[in-house]
């Protein structure tokens, strides 16, 4: 199918609409809430996803919540038990003040190279990833971060509340945000659209949304791996555990259940149900949010952190051909305020996740949804504060923050008030 992609264009703000091949109707707003309070699934609310023969939302909910253990794979080496052990905040499938540990090093042409962990005191080793995880089933297969391994950071754990809607929007959308950044901002903003595989579709790749690194490009994808390198649970996507140390059930654990529906497409049913996280609609109203907004987009924050994007029309195939956007996720404004595309920004951490070399130290923009639930920012962090969130910014950036440097102290405090309302 070929689409076709036009702008209509706020003030350094991109929103991306329009696509020729399906019939269109105008975009309505994404529905926003955090409607799936945790552990409570009967209370929950979806964005009215249709849902697989008897399936319901609920269900997929309380597969997203449910604990493993060692005799559902759990492991052999882990972070968690259960999704919702790090996407908590402030509900089920928010993002979690967790971070996990990445590391690697450079080879004598500076090329980047994943680990080689020695466990079970040096007789085996895990290698081909550049996780370290925290836990594990059994003191033999603990892994360390090796002395060699000279690039060494932390990932937060993102949020997954409206990535549906993220899945939705087209590859041609991100691309040609990308396309106009530079006019918008003198030659000085270009983000990276990157090609990654699909897991679901052998061959087949999109542009990466997914990840500190856009690693993935559909949820099914990013879900599959985050069962294998967050809990050690293997699926039909990602059928082989890291280790076999202290392992004592057969790959792929991850087993259809009555309904034919295995873990990884319940989880990934409830993160494409929930809704978008929603502003804080009373201090959205206030003057001091309002111009806090117009400052925003003046210093042009907005170039990459894009307040609006419209996703594909509904009976739009993606995904390589494994998943058809329903009317629920299709044709809908979304306001992540982000491009979803890598930027290097200097905070970057030289690990290299499914894009080319020159990703090494470029990051995903931050979406900023959601962002007043979080005490903590950036990539590790690391930030305790809003402005010196910002001010770490440089690179592709170092204009914008120069220009955040000359508000007055209390546009400064303006700005934030509107931060505070995402």
């Amino acid at each position: 199918m070929t689409t076709k992609v036009s702008f209509v264009l706020c003030p350094f703000a991109v929103l991306a609409i329009g696509f020729a091949g399906i019939a269109q109707q105008s975009a309505t707003e994404a529905p926003a809430g955090f409607a799936t309070p945790s552990f409570t699934p009967a209370q929950s609310v979806s964005n009215g996803i249709p849902e697989p023969p008897g399936d319901t939302f609920a269900l997929d909910q309380q597969n997203f919540e449910q604990r493993k253990d060692i005799h559902a794979g759990l492991g052999p080496v882990f972070n968690a038990t259960s999704c919702v052990d790090c996407h908590q905040n402030p509900v089920t499938g928010g993002p979690g003040q967790i971070t996990e540990i990445r590391v690697g090093h450079k080879d004598a042409n500076g090329n980047f190279v994943n680990p080689t962990v020695l466990i079970n005191d040096g007789q085996n080793t895990i290698s081909g990833r550049s996780i370290i995880n925290d836990r594990a089933i059994c003191p033999q297969a603990q892994e360390h971060v090796p002395a060699a391994e000279t690039i060494r950071t932390l990932r937060a754990v993102n949020n997954t509340l409206g990535e549906g809607f993220v899945e939705a929007i087209d590859d041609n959308t991100l691309m040609a945000i990308a396309d106009r950044q530079p006019e918008l901002s003198d030659g000085r903003i270009k983000g990276e659209a990157v090609q990654v595989p699909l897991f679901e579709a052998p061959g087949q790749t999109r542009v990466g949304r997914f990840g500190w690194k856009d690693q993935h490009g559909s949820l099914l994808s990013f879900i599959s791996d985050a069962y294998l390198n967050e809990m050690g649970i293997t699926s039909r996507l990602r059928p082989h555990d890291t280790t076999t140390v202290c392992k004592t059930t057969t790959d792929p654990e991850d087993q259809p259940d009555n309904l034919g529906l295995a873990d990884i497409d319940h989880f990934t049913q409830f993160v494409r149900g929930t809704k978008v996280p929603p502003r804080d609609t009373a201090l959205a109203a206030t003057p001091a949010a309002q111009k806090g907004q117009q400052l925003f987009q003046g210093i042009r924050c907005s170039i990459c952190h894009v307040e609006s994007i419209t996703t594909a029309p509904a009976g739009t195939v993606v995904d390589g051909g494994t998943f058809t956007i329903p009317e629920a996720l299709g044709n809908k404004v979304i306001h992540p305020f982000s491009d979803f595309l890598l930027h290097d920004v200097e905070t970057g951490d030289g690990v290299i996740q499914g894009g080319p070399p020159d990703t090494a130290n470029k990051l995903r923009t931050s979406p900023l949804w959601g962002l007043r639930t979080k005490s903590r920012y950036m990539h590790d962090l690391k930030s305790l504060t809003l402005e010196n969130a910002i001010l770490r910014h440089g690179g592709e950036a170092r204009e914008v923050i120069g220009r955040f440097r000359t508000l007055t102290p209390k546009e400064q405090q303006q700005l934030f008030t509107f931060l505070n309302s995402l």
